[in-house]
């Protein structure tokens, strides 16, 4: 009975959409963005403040009704600016928003989350301090290909049991977090939510790879020496692990994944690549044929999976539906709220966020590339890095192709601080979370959140200087 009850839901929420939809594309007004003032924003800041706030504070009651907070939070965005400025206008934002954005956005995290989740890695791996090593440099290497929750479910079940026998093991968890949650989907709009938002704002698939591989590879192999040095000396610290230690021995399981995981990537680039110049109007929100022939195509290879996998490696992965539903119940209530902060960024200096595009430019009149490196970091490490993203990249003037040309070192900084500083705290990136859950399930004594942003920092913001102090466009000219 609940479950038709929520199908009935469903089938409204769609026929109502669906009757929008049809409404005439002259009939689809914009919001007046320079018109907006900064109380807007509050609904944004509130759906944030809360996923921040609610699991630490509050979490029995976050999560039992967290769908019910975001619904509130979204209802508080749409019905002023239903009354405001109209009901077409509200309800064509609302489309742009499901239809341009948020879609495509949740339909890749579902399909690389459900894949990734049918890979099985069983067997004892022997702790020692290049093996976790190896581990880490392995998971950061494959991030990028399979998505940060993808690498991390693969991997972190693993570790932990080769470490279990260790008195200290939390820092092995927190330099899991820093490398494979965060900074190893820094190549590919697949290995980090804030990456795709940017590739269906145009960004080219290729671009980061091309653009940001050398500084991800002094960040990470910084961060790797790091984590040898302090395994190696807690290492030297503890008892021996005794003759009955298991030698390395690793199986994989669920093979066919890993092909469904190169038809994912398939079905991207050709989507980048096909222009067949096909679009539907969809209540003034143009939908191309090949990204609704993409998005279809990726929610086959997750169906496949999850036909052709057999249950039991998902059962043996601790697999289950909820991360990703919160994920996309989350996420559905950002956008929506995010709504009118879009408007009023595309105001530009007319907006009431023209203080903002002040801080980021320097007095020549050009972007200060350093500036948008820190706050998009900054806001990323505290509020979750795609909607930060999405802010700066808006902020930046939102033309793909400027930003991948004469305002590059611009781009990069951008795409360098969402991802980079989502690792600062349990919040900045949504497989953080997941893996401190895991952690502490196993019975790893994960630091608590400022214990954690105190580790990230030592550990990260020196470096994070060192990008700083080399400008990131020689680097980018060098790359």
């Amino acid at each position: 009975m609940r479950m038709r009850t929520k199908l009935g839901r469903i089938a409204c929420c769609a026929l109502a959409l669906y009757v929008v939809a049809l409404q005439p594309a002259a009939a689809a007004p914009t919001l007046p963005g320079a018109a907006m003032g900064w109380a807007w924003a509050l609904p944004f800041l509130g759906i944030l403040a809360s996923i921040a706030a609610g699991p630490l504070l509050f979490p029995k009651i976050w999560h039992g009704h967290y769908g019910k907070i975001v619904c509130g939070w979204a209802v508080l965005t749409l019905l002023p600016l239903a009354l405001a400025f109209g009901l077409p206008a509200a309800m064509a934002a609302l489309v742009h928003a499901t239809l341009a954005e948020y879609l495509s956005f949740i339909v890749l995290l579902f399909a690389l989350y459900v894949v990734a989740g049918g890979i099985l890695v069983t067997g004892s791996l022997r702790s020692t301090p290049l093996s976790n090593t190896g581990v880490l440099a392995f998971g950061t290497a494959i991030a990028s290909l399979v998505g940060t929750t993808g690498a991390a479910m693969i991997l972190i079940r693993p570790l932990i049991r080769a470490n279990a026998h260790r008195a200290r093991d939390a820092h092995v968890v927190v330099f899991f977090i820093i490398l494979v949650a965060n900074i190893g989907g820094a190549l590919t709009p697949l290995g980090d939510p804030p990456l795709f938002v940017g590739f269906l704002r145009g960004v080219e698939f290729s671009w980061t790879a091309q653009h940001l591989w050398l500084q991800t590879a002094i960040v990470a192999a910084l961060v790797l020496a790091m984590f040898l040095a302090l395994d190696s000396w807690i290492a030297r610290s503890e008892p021996p692990a005794g003759t009955d230690s298991a030698p390395t021995s690793i199986e994989i399981h669920g093979l066919i994944n890993i092909v469904l995981i190169a038809l994912i990537i398939a079905a991207i680039l050709l989507s980048a690549a096909w222009k067949p110049r096909i679009a539907f109007d969809i209540y003034g929100t143009k939908v191309e044929l090949q990204n609704a022939l993409r998005d279809a195509v990726l929610i086959l290879i997750a169906l496949a999976s999850l036909r052709l996998t057999p249950d039991k490696h998902r059962t043996a992965n601790g697999f289950t539906f909820e991360p990703i539903r919160e994920v996309a119940i989350l996420f559905a209530g950002i956008f929506v709220c995010i709504i009118p902060v879009m408007a009023m960024l595309q105001a530009g200096g007319d907006g009431a966020f023209a203080f903002l595009l002040q801080a980021v430019t320097a007095r020549d009149g050009n972007p200060h590339e350093a500036a948008y490196f820190w706050l998009t970091g900054g806001l990323s490490a505290f509020l979750d890095n795609a909607p930060t993203y999405l802010v700066f990249f808006e902020l930046a003037g939102g033309d793909a192709k400027q930003l991948m040309g004469p305002l590059a070192g611009t781009l990069a900084a951008i795409s360098m601080g969402a991802v980079y500083m989502g690792a600062l705290t349990y919040l900045g990136n949504a497989p953080n979370l997941m893996v401190y859950a895991i952690a502490s399930e196993q019975g790893v004594r994960m630091p608590s959140f400022f214990g954690y942003l105190l580790w990230a920092a030592c550990v990260l913001v020196p470096l994070f200087l060192i990008l700083t102090l080399l400008p990131i466009s020689p680097i980018l000219e060098l790359a």
